[in-house]
């Protein structure tokens, strides 16, 4: 079967979704997040990218921090309305039981299973978005998502969401370890 084309207008899959916090005129915001990934290993840094003219955009350009609250699947309807509407309008922090840690300017979420507090390092500003990068300088869960002191996917459970279909989904089932289902193929070889 041959290939065809999809368009210029693909996103890799899955995409996680997070509700990204800053500190916007003094208080804290956020929005839904799907664009963002770690992109450097040490270093920890996590790279997002974010519409030019989202309110929680002023904030992190403000406070030089920001926050990246995964949310479990039970938050969609939480998720969902922070992308709808805008901080500029609602206080959205009102949804959720906000904390601060080591910086004491990036905004975080209780309800959240795992929630990753950044430095901003650097940004780079793109035709439609701005891309900022962070270095993490803490990480909060607790407990029950853990395994042997790891943060556990299963036990999180995050949010996954598509595009340009734009729906919601969460995590399948583990198919293999990495750095270790190739073995066999790379001995042969």
């Amino acid at each position: 079967m041959e290939h065809i084309s999809a368009g210029k207008n693909v996103f890799v899959y899955p995409m996680p979704v997070a509700l990204l916090g800053s500190v916007v005129n003094g208080k804290p915001n956020f929005m839904a997040l799907g664009w963002f990934s770690r992109v450097n290993a040490n270093p920890p840094l996590i790279g997002c990218g974010v519409g030019k003219h989202h309110h929680t955009t002023f904030g992190i350009r403000e406070s030089q921090t920001f926050s990246i609250n995964v949310p479990d699947a039970s938050m969609i309807r939480e998720v969902d309305y922070c992308g709808l509407v805008s901080g500029r309008d609602v206080d959205k922090s009102a949804l959720f039981s906000v904390f601060y840690g080591e910086t004491g300017t990036a905004p975080m979420i209780r309800e959240c299973p795992l929630c990753l507090e950044c430095r901003l390092v650097g940004s780079m500003e793109n035709p439609t978005n701005e891309f900022f990068v962070g270095e993490i300088v803490a990480s909060w869960t607790r407990e029950q998502f853990m395994t042997e002191g790891k943060p556990d996917i299963k036990k999180i459970n995050p949010l996954l969401l598509t595009m340009p279909d734009n729906r919601y989904w969460t995590v399948g089932e583990e198919v293999g370890a990495a750095w270790s289902a190739g073995r066999d193929l790379a001995r042969e070889k």
